[in-house]
């Protein structure tokens, strides 16, 4: 057998040392070249993706409920701005409009029927049922307490529906009668602004259409609310007129949540496309298709 040299510790110690401090070398750097691969292979988030809640973010930077789609809430049926046509479709001007902003965004709209208080309350937003919301809505300061509005987009007063052989014309003749008006709506309002000068007492409706139909019916001598409506359904209903307007100087606005960083963005979006429908002409054509005539 061969003979084996003895270890020796003073000369063997030093080499070992030096193999193991060079094998440490290379996995320090084999786990620093991995630590940049993993880096540079990670996917980067965006601002409103990693902080938002629900939903998705959006082109914009704009988080939606639900992916894909624009949802907004509305309260039909208010005709011509939001309805239900022929075929069970909400259309609408205000439908159109908000289809732009959608555009813009890159995705579809998703129109939810809801009660017009939960929307001016922002009880819509805070339950986080819809992005936005719609309804020929006006801009007043008690309502900014709620929600945040849009730009102004359509101008608007209250006007006063009557029977064509009614003889009113004014609310000094409604003494001792009936004015049918909208819950929750500025015609209410303005209608209760003016009762004890005018004398006539006050029926509240759920909505639009049964307190234009209330004059129809009889149930009601006249009826108050925004003049867009009253003279779309004086249109359709040709034994009633509108007899008189009154300049109370309203402007509507669409709605969404208040001091929220991402419904702010969407605001943003929603302004945008205001400012830019009104110069391109794609404004004045959703005008004049729902109200027959080009925007003054």
């Amino acid at each position: 057998m061969p003979e084996f040299e003895k270890f020796n510790p003073a000369k063997e110690i030093p080499v070992i040392t030096t193999r193991l401090k060079r094998v440490r070398q290379v996995i320090v750097a084999v786990a620093a070249l991995m630590t940049i691969v993993l880096a540079a292979c990670a996917p980067t988030q965006t601002p409103a993706s990693s902080s938002s809640p629900a939903g998705g973010a959006s082109p914009g930077q704009v988080s939606l409920v639900t992916p894909g789609k624009l949802t907004v809430c509305t309260h039909l049926s208010y005709k011509p701005f939001e309805f239900k046509d022929s075929s069970n479709k909400v259309v609408g001007f205000d439908v159109d409009l908000m289809d732009l902003v959608a555009k813009k965004l890159g995705v579809t709209q998703e129109i939810f029927d809801v009660d017009f208080a939960s929307q001016t309350s922002g009880a819509v937003f805070a339950a986080r049922k819809c992005d936005a919301a719609m309804g020929a809505v006006t801009i007043t300061d008690k309502r900014k307490e709620a929600v945040a509005f849009s730009d102004p987009y359509f101008k608007a007063t209250q006007a006063l529906l009557v029977k064509k052989d009614s003889g009113i014309n004014d609310l000094s003749q409604l003494r001792g009668k009936k004015l049918g008006v909208q819950t929750d709506t500025t015609g209410q309002l303005y209608a209760e602004d003016n009762k004890a000068a005018n004398g006539y007492e006050i029926v509240v409706f759920d909505d639009g259409p049964t307190t234009l139909t209330g004059v129809l019916s009889g149930r009601v001598a006249s009826a108050i609310n925004d003049n867009g409506t009253v003279y779309d359904f004086a249109k359709d209903n040709p034994t009633t007129t509108v007899s008189k307007e009154f300049n109370t100087g309203e402007q509507y606005g669409f709605m969404v949540q208040k001091d929220n960083a991402n419904a702010a963005a969407l605001l943003a979006v929603i302004n945008e496309v205001i400012k830019t429908s009104k110069s391109d002409g794609s404004y004045d054509t959703i005008y004049k298709k729902w109200f027959g005539v080009q925007p003054a």
